[in-house]
């Protein structure tokens, strides 16, 4: 004969409450009942689990963040910031719009 496996979260919360209210064990009062012992296990496993401490969220960097600026040339009200890493190629060329402006 085929067991009842627990159809859902209700189910689950049912069953093992009568289980404690009867004294047995899991497996002998499924066995009573003729629900499959397993699922019902696997059921009290995930409550379990489920019932514990939630982790708090976590930030994580996704995309790293901006070197700090280390030079910064302004040219009136404009302002150009770079850092170390800053191509020299680039840096002459913007250098060159600010002259022109």
């Amino acid at each position: 004969m085929e067991k009842r496996k627990i159809r859902d979260e209700f189910d689950a919360r049912s069953c093992l409450a009568a289980q404690a209210a009867s004294g047995l064990t899991l497996s002998a009062w499924a066995r009573r009942e003729g629900i499959d012992g397993r699922s019902l296990n696997l059921w009290r496993v995930n409550l379990a689990r489920w019932a514990g401490p939630k982790p708090l969220p976590r930030l994580v960097e996704l995309v790293p963040a901006l070197p700090t600026p280390r030079y910064v040339v302004r040219c009136g009200q404009l302002c150009v910031e770079v850092g170390d890493g800053f191509e020299e190629t680039t840096l002459l060329r913007l250098l060159r719009v600010l002259a022109a402006c």
